[in-house]
Order: structure tokens, then C-alpha cells, then sequence
């Protein structure tokens, strides 16, 4: 039974109870007092325990609340964290991307003067063996014409207009 009900019969009852005239003192019905008292004796410990029921599920709620404040802020701090080191890790990949096209680039310019020497080489080998073999050509030629001098009249006019072509 619910107190406030039982306070309300309470105070019914002293309404409706007869005063003593020349005092402020009532009469009430002795009977009906003593059983609003022995259900109030009831009722109070069964209000007793649902407000201690109350008390305990707020405190439930407050402490599930906590938890979920610090799981949150936990969570927060880590996913916080990993983006700094997701940054961290982007940042360390660019320099050393950086690091590996510059190296690359040297590596491609070592490799081209390297190459353009080699060819220079190359063809300065050829040039001086060509000239060694036009100093060949050149030297039987005019040994032959030497040896030949009709021979030496046609090959010169022959050699004239090739070179001027």
C-alpha cells in the first residue's frame, strides 16, 4: 500500500474526528488509528525497499554511464593516436619516396654521361680506325695511280665528281 495513502487516511481521519470543546484535543476512533499505524508499519519498509531499488538501479545507471564515458574517451584517444601515427607513417613514406626518386634521378644522369662517354669512346675508336682505313684506301690508291698513269686520269675525275656531289 502506498504511504502517501495511508497519511491521506490519516489526516481523514483527524478531520473527521470530534474535538473536545474548550480544548484543541479531538477524539478519534481508537480502532481505526491503530490499523492506519500497523499498515503504515507495513508500508514503510516496502517503500523502504523500493527506494533502495531506485537508489541501486541510478547507481547502476551512473556506473554504466561512466563506463560508457571512459570506453568513448578511450576510444577517442586511440583512433586520435592512430590517425597521428597514420600521418606519421604518410609522412615517413613521402620522404622516403622523395629519397628514392632523387636517388633514382642521379642514378639516371650517372647512367646517361656514363653512356654518352661510352658512345664518344666508341665512336672516337671508329672515327680513328675509319681514318686509318681511308689512309689505307688513300695510300693503295695512289700506289696503283703510281703504277698506272692512264689508270690515274680516269680515278681522279671519277674521285672529283664524287666529292663534289
Amino acid at each position: 500500500m502506498d504511504i502517501n495513502y495511508l497519511v491521506d487516511r490519516l489526516e481523514e481521519l483527524l478531520n473527521g474526528a470530534w474535538h473536545v470543546p474548550m480544548t484543541s484535543n479531538v477524539m478519534i476512533d481508537e480502532d481505526e488509528l491503530l490499523d492506519i499505524i500497523d499498515q503504515m508499519r507495513m508500508s514503510i519498509p516496502e517503500e523502504i525497499k523500493q527506494a533502495k531499488r531506485i537508489q541501486a538501479e541510478r547507481e547502476r545507471l551512473v556506473a554504466q554511464a561512466q563506463e560508457e564515458k571512459e570506453r568513448i574517451i578511450g576510444l577517442a584517444r586511440e583512433e586520435g593516436q592512430a590517425m597521428t601515427d597514420e600521418h606519421e607513417i604518410l609522412k615517413a613514406a613521402e620522404v622516403q619516396r622523395q629519397a628514392i626518386l632523387e636517388e633514382s634521378r642521379q642514378e639516371a644522369r650517372t647512367l646517361k654521361g656514363d653512356a654518352d662517354a661510352y658512345v664518344l669512346d666508341v665512336l672516337g675508336k671508329l672515327e680513328e680506325q675509319l681514318s686509318g682505313f681511308l689512309t689505307q684506301v688513300t695510300n693503295g690508291l695512289s700506289a696503283i695511280e703510281a703504277n698506272a698513269p692512264a689508270r690515274t686520269k680516269t680515278r681522279q675525275e671519277q674521285h672529283s665528281s664524287v666529292t663534289s656531289e
